[in-house]
């Protein structure tokens, strides 16, 4: 039977599975730990201001989410032409790809890296390669190493999502001089806002003084805004050139505009958020570690949680076993980690659920 067949190497590609929806039961409460998600909300200010684009959802929206931009403009300080917004920062992510890697061509990603990452790599007909992480952490020389003369882009999530680590500044300019010039570094800060480290930086820095970097942001985490999909780069003005000619001009809706801009003024709420998942990242790392399990230690709003491969005592059952209780986690088969859970730091209820499950778990396995 003929029919239309998907370009070489598309069916290649492993689907992102996002972190499981738990399923309300009558008379249980549930908590969705699965999808790094704030407990809090967006600001109410941003809840406002999306309610009051529902007076004029006839209209296109304007078409370089000006006002975003300048927004973000104000509030790290950039020159908002070199800003591209987009639906979410995956989709940015993809733009890159499909503007900069073809057949033939490699990019580079850590071993548990973005998922997104070899998807959009794979999906322009390019190569993902695989750069070994020490301690669940990218390697500079590693990534390195792995250059090729194919090589036109790496991907750097810092600090990376599902293990919480991350790269101080001075490694990340280690990588960026190392690269050759030709090469496009992409740094994806979508966890930047929890980070209270002063060798971190979200990569601004370099953006502002190569031609070579980008950085990507998301109001999907600290800002709350995940359902409206807003993410944002910054970029040489080269690159934003050549992004925008393919980027589509209706690509962030007005709501999801005016929303974000508000979110990312409102500085009371990213402050609180922020505070509280400090306080809580560092309470369930000490917990869960008395408890006789690793936990990575984590700069962004969830922990890596390892479990031993013996039965009785696998992430698999613990999943299951949390699951049953409503406490869903994310399982990280899918990201080279079958021997891990990863917990969105929660409520104050939930955390201490999540710890107290784990404690009956490990006691049970004895």
């Amino acid at each position: 039977m003929n029919r239309p067949v998907p370009n070489p190497g598309i069916l290649d590609i492993a689907p992102y599975t996002p972190g499981k929806s738990p399923v309300p039961e009558p008379g249980r409460k549930v908590y969705k730990l699965s999808a790094n998600e704030t407990p809090f909300g967006p600001s109410p200010k941003a809840i406002e201001a999306y309610k009051h684009a529902a007076d004029h959802l006839e209209d296109y929206p304007e078409g370089t989410s000006r006002v975003l931009r300048e927004a973000i403009g104000r509030a790290f300080g950039l020159d908002p032409d070199r800003i591209i917004c987009g639906a979410g920062s995956d989709e940015i992510l993809n733009l890159l790809a499909h503007t900069y890697l073809a057949h033939g061509d490699e990019a580079i990603s850590s071993t548990h890296g973005f998922l997104v990452y070899p998807i959009a790599t794979m999906a322009n007909g390019a190569t993902n390669v695989v750069a070994a992480e020490r301690n669940f952490t990218a390697n500079v020389d590693a990534i390195l190493q792995a250059v090729t003369p194919r090589t036109k882009l790496v991907w750097l999530a810092n600090p990376n999502n599902p293990t919480g680590t991350y790269l101080p500044f001075d490694e990340v300019k280690r990588l960026r001089a190392g690269l050759p010039s030709q090469v496009l570094l992409v740094l994806d800060a979508a966890y930047a806002d929890y980070v209270s480290r002063n060798d971190y930086e979200m990569g601004l820095e370099l953006v502002a003084t190569t031609e070579n970097t980008v950085m990507t942001h998301t109001f999907s985490k600290i800002h709350g805004l995940a359902a409206l999909r807003v993410g944002w780069m910054f970029a040489p003005a080269h690159i934003v050139d050549a992004v925008n000619r393919i980027r589509g001009p209706f690509n962030v809706s007005t709501a999801a505009m005016l929303a974000a801009v508000a979110a990312i003024e409102d500085t009371t709420h990213q402050q609180m958020s922020k505070t509280f998942t400090e306080k809580w990242r560092n309470w369930l790392t000490e917990e869960i570690g008395k408890l006789g399990l690793e936990v990575t230690p984590s700069v962004a709003n969830f922990v890596l949680i390892h479990f031993p491969t013996e039965k009785g005592r696998t992430a698999d059952e613990a999943d299951a076993f949390l699951t049953r209780r409503g406490l869903v986690l994310r399982g990280l088969k899918n990201y080279r980690l079958p021997h891990a859970l990863r917990m969105t730091i929660g409520t104050e209820e939930a955390n201490h659920l999540v710890v107290d499950a784990l404690r009956e778990f490990m006691a049970g396995s004895k």
